[in-house]
């Protein structure tokens, strides 16, 4: 088993590749145990790294059970922290700086002194991207170098980024990126301090490594020297906080740095169900661009996850909570519920469903909705108004429209995330709301409605559902997982603009999947409010699924095409041809259904002609100039890889290759047969 050879590795170093659900808490604090428990390491010289103080604390909860209480577990920054301090009296003769809580109120202080105008919301951005350039070793001087969009144009950061660092020297402060930069620097300069550090720490262990940042990986290498002794673990398939700086590369170039590595993967998951674990695979291993494990339930058979569509987003969030009513009176509690969503905004419609049912709910990462300042400001304005007013002599959503501008927002969307675009995203949910009444509805009647909600939404929540983003969840499970808002425009989002964005929210669905042990439904909405025009369609994550692997109804937006992905193997649904072939390139051996897609056997390396890949490069980028799109949502790199690989000859074979679905093979077809045969 996987999870015993993690166990039996105690020497370093040690790479664990863990897919979700593959119990790597348990391999790696067995490994810690098993190697102090023959004397391989000593407890007290080793030092476990997590990113949550609650997965420092599952952690320590094991070893203890394990019999290993010596062992230290911390966050990163706890560990540098406890460092600093015991050093301080060493580097300096001042007291040890005050550790801010927070950076708001630095960061505000810093936008005025610079003179820009600012609100919680961008004092949350700018805090955010001064974050990001700490965690990636950028100083004021270097921003210009950095592909990123900032919340204010980059030379006004530098400047907000000098003030905010004169505040804090000042003010004899630290802000947590600090605690790492200090550390590191204290290594780098003192040999005694780094002789003391290396002499108390000998074997180090790294959970989530996938979500290790440059400045992060940096003190780790201090930390570790010269020497080996280190176990890293995580899954590059559920890197989800690259915004953050965050990077999989240095998990998946482990052994590019040590060559000697022992390499695990855990593939077997004890958390989903066969069927959530063929529809989790074939979500991730739709992206070619990387080598995602497959995993391998260990569970019994359940439900067939669903794909269901709904006429809007009331309509989705109404009859999920229905669906939650029907199990928690068929004794499914509660708790064992959750419903995720892409953003926060999305959480509003499903408050005000569940608890119109008397369905108790907690949120996960974020306020209630009407708990948002944004929306209590409003509301406040709005209050405001209906004592003035009474009935309203516009129409309802006029008058509220015009509050909200009052108030800076407009209905165009903010470019990029952050907190600017989730208070504009919370407030049009406000004003969605204002759409969907009565004609004729008063301004007063409309905030005793807005008033009704946020008095419901406040019911007790010991046995509650939970509504989390998806970035919240990540770490938890639930027998029972409703993926609302599936469609494109929310998940991906609208503006993942590169490959790489949208890999990014390619994880994120499959992280979302992941999360369900034994029954799922995916579901997304026609249309953003009722009556609205049907525009919406099914996310792209989600149309290509094979019948096998779904029950979804015929309107759900599912293409049946593409992959399964169940216990290691791929079963191409082919279209006409089936059973072996023989390999396109040496002729001889015989192409299986999961080769089939490349046309060559396992023998044969794949060749990909550089030519006719160049010219369907430069094909795509006429096509994506007159579409005004960008490049990849003609074709990707890998797409275009496997047709200059394959050579196909006609409609079907360009057909079986990822990525060339119905309506792209109808469109472009017949100019893509001629640019291959052109040089055959």
């Amino acid at each position: 088993m996987e999870q015993r050879e993690v166990a039996l590795a105690v020497g370093g170093p040690v790479r664990v590749l863990a897919g979700a659900g593959t119990g790597k808490t348990r391999a790696i604090t067995h490994r810690i145990a098993y190697s102090v428990m023959i004397g391989a390491s000593e407890a007290e010289r080793t030092l476990a790294l997590t990113f949550t103080n609650r997965a420092a604390g599952e952690m320590r909860h094991r070893l203890l059970g394990l019999g290993v209480p010596g062992a230290q577990v911390r966050t990163f920054h706890a560990a540098a922290l406890r460092q600093l301090r015991f050093f301080w009296p060493q580097l300096s003769r001042t007291a040890f700086p005050e550790l801010m809580s927070s950076k708001a109120s630095m960061v505000a202080r810093s936008l005025a002194h610079c003179k820009v105008d600012s609100d919680k919301a961008l004092v949350r951005d700018v805090s955010g991207d001064i974050e990001w350039c700490k965690s990636n070793m950028m100083d004021s001087a270097l921003i210009h170098k950095a592909k990123r969009d900032f919340a204010i144009d980059v030379a006004t950061l530098a400047k907000v980024m000098d003030s905010y660092e004169t505040l804090k020297k000042d003010r004899n402060l630290l802000d947590f990126d600090d605690i790492l930069m200090l550390m590191s620097a204290a290594i780098r300069t003192r040999p005694d301090i780094q002789s003391a550090v290396h002499s108390a720490y000998r074997w180090f262990t790294v959970d989530e490594f996938q979500d290790v940042n440059p400045l992060q990986k940096s003190v780790l290498d201090l930390w570790i020297g010269e020497r080996d002794d280190i176990c890293v673990v995580g899954d590059p398939s559920q890197t989800i906080y690259s915004f953050t700086g965050a990077s999989s590369k240095y998990l998946t170039e482990f052994v590019k740095t040590y060559p000697n590595s022992t390499l695990v993967d855990l593939v077997r998951c004890y958390r989903c169900s066969p069927e959530i674990v063929a529809m989790a695979n074939a979500v991730i291993h739709a992206d070619s661009r990387s080598k995602p494990l497959t995993l391998r339930s260990q569970q019994a058979s359940g439900p067939a996850p669903k794909i269901s569509a709904y006429a809007d987003d009331n309509d989705e969030a109404e009859k999920v909570s229905a669906e939650i009513k029907k199990l928690i009176s068929a004794g499914t509690l509660a708790s064992e519920i959750a419903v995720l969503f892409r953003i926060n905004a999305q959480s509003a419609e499903f408050e005000t469903a569940l608890s119109n049912l008397d369905i108790p709910l907690v949120l996960r990462g974020t306020e209630r909705f009407f708990q948002r300042p944004e929306i209590k400001s409003a509301v406040t304005l709005l209050r405001g108004d209906a004592k003035n007013t009474g009935l309203v002599p516009t129409s309802l959503a006029e008058h509220v429209r015009d509050v909200l501008s009052s108030t800076g927002w407009s209905p165009q969307t903010p470019r990029g995330a952050g907190a600017v675009r989730e208070k504009w995203e919370s407030l049009l949910a406000l004003m969605t709301m204002a759409e969907e009444v009565d004609p004729g509805t008063s301004l007063t009647d409309f905030i005793a409605d807005l008033d009704a909600r946020a008095f419901v939404e406040h019911a007790p929540t010991a046995d509650a559902v939970t509504l989390a983003s998806i970035h919240s969840a990540k770490g938890l499970e639930w027998p029972v997982v409703f993926l609302v808002g599936c469609s494109e425009g929310l998940l991906p989002l609208s503006y993942a603009d590169s490959e790489d964005e949208v890999d990014e929210e390619r994880r994120l669905a499959y992280v979302g999947v992941s999360r369900a042990a034994r029954v799922l439904e995916v579901s997304w909405a026609k249309s953003r409010a009722p009556g609205g025009k049907s525009s919406r369609t099914l996310s792209r994550f989600f149309t290509r699924l094979s019948q096998e692997l779904v029950s979804a109804t015929p309107d759900s937006g599912l293409s049946i095409t593409g992959s399964v992905v169940r216990g290691g193997s791929q079963v191409k649904h082919a279209r006409k041809r089936t059973g072996p072939k023989p390999c396109r390139v040496c002729g001889k051996g015989l192409v299986t259904p999961s080769e089939r897609t490349i046309g060559r056997c396992q023998s044969c390396p794949g060749e990909p002609n550089e030519i006719i890949f160049e010219n369907l490069k430069a094909w795509r980028k006429d096509r994506s100039a007159e579409k005004s799109v960008p490049a990849y949502i003609v074709f990707t790199d890998a797409t275009l890889t496997a047709m200059a690989e394959i050579g196909p000859s006609d409609l079907d074979e360009l057909a079986a290759i990822p990525g060339v679905g119905p309506a792209k093979l109808t469109e472009f077809g017949a100019e893509l047969l001629e640019i291959i045969k052109t040089q055959d």
